[in-house]
């Protein structure tokens, strides 16, 4: 079976090294590659990185992008330019945490890259506490 990548994009590397810890928990099989802090083990986001992290998920099912806040948004997109030929990749505008978790969970059983976006994208919706 074929997986939607995921790839996660922090400004700080521990942020995403853990939840790609998490992730891996749950679901081993999903391409899952993650992006953040700098070279210098700064808080921010590189390009390269990003577009290193989207190369090593990408298959024709396609590649679905979370991350944490706008810049990383900006070095993402650019990242999504820099790609040669048409590409199957899609940013969700998701929590990070709670999206990059149903994102894996439906990648995992064989979903549509517009499922995973979906999935993703309707964490924001969670409510955690019930009032």
């Amino acid at each position: 079976m074929s997986y939607v990548g995921i790839v996660l994009i922090s400004h700080s590397r521990d942020i995403v090294k853990g939840l790609e810890a998490l992730l891996r928990q749950i679901q081993q099989d999903v391409p899952l590659a993650i992006a953040g802090g700098t070279e210098a083990d700064d808080i921010g986001t590189d390009m390269f990185d990003i577009k290193k992290a989207i190369e090593s998920v990408y298959s024709d099912k396609g590649v679905a992008i979370l991350f944490d806040l706008g810049s990383a948004l900006l070095n993402a997109e650019m990242a999504i330019e820099m790609l040669e030929g048409e590409q199957n990749i899609k940013i969700a505008d998701a929590p990070l945490v709670e999206g990059a978790y149903a994102a894996i969970i439906e990648s995992g059983i064989g979903s549509s890259i517009d499922d995973v976006i979906a999935a993703a994208e309707g964490a924001k919706h969670l409510e955690k506490i019930q009032r």
